[in-house]
């Protein structure tokens, strides 16, 4: 009888170590993300005590909502692009590739600019989309207006990530996070409590750290690029001298994706209008264990994106047998690492709930909360490992969009309207009816990775 060792083939184990050299840094800057906003969440949640804690946490966490909705914007877009930036590289074309980029750019920047200019010049309108108590309204309405810049920087450094992911440079976007994020933390700080002599801007400190942060970020990427002849440098007008064919064919795979990923940040946004609409400690704990799972998801999300790079490397490379191979052995890994992190999410909750200075009520709520999300973290990392990875690895975009859109907006935004407002059920009950839709979603996609409809080579006809 052979053991479980005997089965696992030379070109499996290769396959685990570049999962691990690939994941671990995606993870360790997702990570880093999440962390900044658990550290900002307690500097501002620390300005009072109590009520006043959880109103200042409240105005961030809604003020951000249209921030999150961008960002899966541009995620939803760079998802479907890199689709096309994996396939190139496994065939090796690294000029369509760059091309393929520089459509990416071009349209997430354009997207960056609407964004700036509704948040800019109408941001209590935005605002009030998510909210409408009037001291939440008050403290986020400069977030909105003055953290707009972000969505400039972010439109052109967010697809700069997606190709040096593509090409598995993983490591050189966590750098730079590192940097920029860590810098973000200290001037964040300094600004909220008007520290070494700077203003003191309360709550608006975080949309100020985070602007400049990111500006630092963006001219990183430029310097590590194009300032040390990476692998993606090239002339400008490289990037940009896609023709209509590519274009259309790229669009063609990355509106679904964006489409998916907008209508799920819009689905959590209206969780979140929801929850807001209940009280302020309501909201406070939601955001308290939504921030805290986030930590522990990164790892598992983190896993599904590296299957998208590394399926969609053997897809272009038309090894098609080998594609379906590797996403078979990568969603085992993510299942493993999801029990393992709902299960450490589930023993030291109530150690990280204790740092936010919420009332009584408010931490009984986060630890429930958070006690929910820990049941089903590993069905929420392998409906993401099925979306982000399989699926869009071989362009299997529409299917994935019309599952995602359908289980949120059909299922999951009316019963959080529904159990907040008009039943209503405490909060921690209303999130527990929301993760079953984690479980009709799994049962689709399951369904549609054994079907072996996503194995397509999607650039073999292309020069």
């Amino acid at each position: 009888m052979k053991t479980l060792t005997d089965r696992i083939t030379p070109d499996d184990k290769a396959l685990y170590r570049k999962v691990f050299r690939v994941a671990l840094p995606i993870a360790a800057q997702s990570l880093i993300s999440t962390s900044l906003s658990l550290v900002d969440n307690l500097l501002v949640v620390n300005i009072g005590k109590g009520h006043i804690a959880e109103t200042a946490l409240s105005a961030i966490g809604l003020s951000t909502q249209i921030y999150i909705v961008f960002w899966m914007v541009l995620f939803g877009f760079t998802g479907g692009t890199i689709t096309y930036m994996a396939q190139f590289f496994g065939k090796g074309d690294m000029a369509n590739l760059r091309r393929v980029s520089g459509i990416s750019i071009t349209v997430c920047f354009l997207v960056g600019i609407a964004f700036f200019l509704a948040c800019f010049l109408f941001p209590d309108k935005i605002l009030s989309i998510f909210t409408n108590l009037p001291e939440v309204m008050q403290l986020g309405t400069p977030v909105v207006k003055y953290g707009s810049f972000v969505f400039l920087t972010w439109s052109i450094t967010v697809p700069l990530t997606a190709a040096l992911k593509s090409t598995q440079q993983t490591s050189i976007p966590m750098k730079i996070s590192l940097v920029a994020l860590s810098f973000s933390t200290f001037l964040t700080l300094i600004l909220i409590y008007g520290f070494l002599g700077m203003p003191k801007l309360g709550v608006m400190g975080v949309a100020v750290g985070i602007v400049i942060s990111r500006a630092l970020e963006l001219a990183l990427y430029i310097i590590v690029i194009f300032a040390r002849k990476n692998v993606l440098a090239a002339p400008l007008r490289e990037f940009f001298s896609w023709d209509r064919g590519l274009f259309l064919r790229v669009i063609n795979n990355a509106l679904p994706t964006t489409a998916n990923e907008t209508m799920w940040g819009l689905g959590m946004a209206m969780y979140n209008a929801a929850f807001g609409r209940v009280s302020d400690t309501v909201f406070a704990a939601c955001q308290a264990g939504y921030t805290i799972m986030n930590i522990f998801a990164v790892a598992c999300f983190s896993i599904g994106e590296t299957m998208l790079i590394l399926v969609g490397e053997r897809l272009g490379a038309d090894d098609l047998a080998g594609a379906k191979r590797a996403a078979s052995k990568i969603l085992v890994i993510v299942a493993i690492v999801g029990l393992c992190a709902g299960g450490l999410l589930f023993l030291i909750s109530p150690l990280i709930a204790s740092l936010f200075p919420l009332t009584s009520l408010g931490t009984f709520y986060a630890l429930r909360i958070l006690g929910v999300y820990s049941g089903f973290l590993v069905m929420k990392a392998l409906s993401g490992a099925f979306i982000v990875g399989v699926l869009r690895a071989g362009g299997d975009t529409r299917f994935a969009m019309i599952t995602e859109i359908c289980t949120v907006w059909l299922y999951g935004v009316p019963c959080a309207f529904i159990f907040s407002l008009y039943v209503p059920l405490p909060i921690h009950f209303v999130i527990l009816i929301l993760q079953f839709e984690e479980v009709i979603k799994f049962l689709i996609l399951l369904r549609r990775y054994k079907s072996g409809k996503w194995v397509r080579d999607l650039v073999k006809d292309i020069d």
